[in-house]
């Protein structure tokens, strides 16, 4: 997202820090498990891992909280295309990237990857979604309206998932009524298939509630841009963030926190973190300059360049997976024969996810340093 001159490091730093930690925990090394909070929790319940994305969500409120200033500079008719413009954009970024390589090389023979077979929804176009529907809801709403709005679709998810889901279970995986809606409207082949069958966790209904990330850390920001850097701006984050927690874990007797659904009350509890987090390094660095040795820089280069980085990060790991080594996929021979021979294990899962990390950071290094900053 663009962004105005005026910054505030906390920001910058959150969104890097989301971006490193989500390619850690998406491209773990093979040969043995992860450790537990490096792993979404299996269906309902919460670990850090299931921070990381809704924290994106979080950081893209942010961003938008500096560059929709110009949107009241606009007409309407500008500020829809432009709204419209980037979620198409997002979206088709999102859907090509899981067509991504195009075709499929079989018996030494190429065939085209069929459309039919491709995933429509996912991370991608998740935050294309939440951005359009965040956008047009603060930009064309009072903030009084936008929270009622998102309060409403707390709650009317909670109902429809309980209404319209399996009587017996609603909320299991192939009983809720997200689950129905996505297989109506895009067919099991269009769906996400990593859980071993057609499940969605980025679903067209479950992106109703993911649209309130967006817009608390849209408030978030512009809060912090209008009281400034003081113990008061910290204070009531941390105060709003922690009653969020609180209203989380009440509610979760009753509608369980769980990412794969993306539950009101795992809503409640990643914003709710989101702001401790934020509050937390608002403290450090805005108000107490806890910078020493520039630190700060490794994150901020990350944030520079989402976008980029992370469709890198995704997409390079199939290409880890398409070249084989003695009938070894390159990126199973290179954790069986190097991480996991000097360090099995967990360890070893780990260090190499932190050094594939590190190789997406080295490109945006690169593009910081040539002052390229890729931008939808």
């Amino acid at each position: 997202m663009n962004t105005t001159s005026t910054r505030f490091l906390s920001l910058d730093v959150f969104r890097g820090m989301t971006l490193c930690f989500m390619i850690i925990v998406n491209t773990p090394g093979s040969g043995a498990d992860a450790f537990a909070p490096l792993q979404h929790a299996a269906w309902h319940g919460f670990t850090p891992t299931d921070l990381v994305f809704p924290s994106f969500l979080f950081a893209v409120g942010n961003a938008m909280s500096f560059s929709m200033k110009r949107y009241i500079e606009m007409g309407n008719a500008a500020v829809l295309t432009k709204i419209f413009k980037r979620t198409l954009l997002i979206f088709l970024i999102g859907y090509l990237m899981y067509w991504f390589p195009f075709f499929n090389f079989d018996k030494g023979h190429f065939e085209f990857s069929p459309i039919s077979h491709t995933r429509i929804m996912g991370v991608l176009q998740r935050i294309a979604l939440c951005y359009c529907f965040a956008s047009l809801m603060i930009h064309f709403l009072s903030k009084q309206s936008v929270i009622i709005l998102s309060i409403l679709f707390l709650i009317s998810y909670w109902i429809i998932l309980l209404a319209f889901g399996d009587p017996l279970n609603p909320l299991s995986m192939t009983g809720n009524a997200g689950y129905f809606l996505d297989k109506l409207v895009l067919g099991a082949d269009h769906m996400y298939h990593g859980e071993g069958k057609a499940f969605d966790p980025e679903g067209i209904l479950s992106t109703l509630p993911a649209i309130v990330n967006v817009v608390v850390g849209y408030y978030a920001g512009k809060f912090i841009q209008q009281k400034g850097k003081g113990y008061d701006v910290i204070s009531k984050m941390l105060l709003m963030g922690c009653l969020f927690i609180f209203i989380a874990l009440c509610w979760n007797m009753v509608f369980p926190i769980n990412k794969k659904l993306w539950s009101s009350p795992f809503v409640l509890i990643t914003t709710g973190l989101d702001l401790v987090i934020l509050s937390f390094l608002v403290y450090a660095l805005e108000i107490n300059d806890w910078n020493k040795g520039n630190w700060t820089r490794f994150f901020i280069i990350m944030g520079k360049n989402p976008l980029p980085l992370y469709v890198l990060s995704e997409t390079l790991v199939i290409f880890f997976y398409m070249f084989s080594v003695k009938g070894v996929s390159l990126y199973n021979w290179i954790n069986t024969n190097i991480y996991q021979a000097i360090i099995p294990g967990a360890i070893g899962s780990l260090l190499f996810a932190i050094s594939y990390m590190l190789i997406c950071w080295l490109v945006g290094y690169l593009l910081d340093k040539k002052k390229i900053y890729i931008r939808v």
